[in-house]
């Protein structure tokens, strides 16, 4: 039987829509879609896709130090924007965290997100002991 541990960012939505910040399964680690929202429930970077997208990774650097993991761990993200022609401001702060890691990614354009501020949600899956060679 594989051990499951759910992480959680005490956020009112987790218990509301029934979701954890992340979710550990033995050495896999899977962070929900993360926006930029900081710990007082304010959206950082309004207008600005780049600051947006640092603290979607920053809240999930948070998440995987929870379950265990780092950023160095991260061998899939997701980003869903709201408009993909700021795919450079957001991709350039991707590049900022995950430059060297290099993980498989995608980035959707979406209608829109859940507030209408946000302009980026970001999801990471990690294997701890994958660390990059080299």
């Amino acid at each position: 039987m594989k051990k499951r541990t759910n992480i959680s960012s005490a956020a009112k939505w987790e218990d509301l829509v029934g979701y954890s910040r992340a979710v550990r399964v033995d050495d896999r680690v899977f962070v929900t879609g993360t926006t930029a929202f900081d710990e007082s429930g304010e959206i950082i970077g309004k207008d600005d896709p780049y600051a947006q997208a640092a603290k979607c990774i920053e809240n999930i650097k948070t998440a995987l130090e929870g379950a265990g993991a780092s950023l160095h761990n991260v061998v899939r993200t997701r980003m869903f924007v709201t408009n993909i022609d700021q795919w450079e401001e957001i991709g350039k702060a991707h590049a900022a965290y995950f430059g060297d890691i290099k993980p498989a990614t995608s980035m959707i354009e979406i209608s829109r997100l859940i507030h209408p501020d946000m302009l980026v949600e970001i999801e990471a899956d990690a294997i701890i002991g994958s660390e990059k060679e080299g």
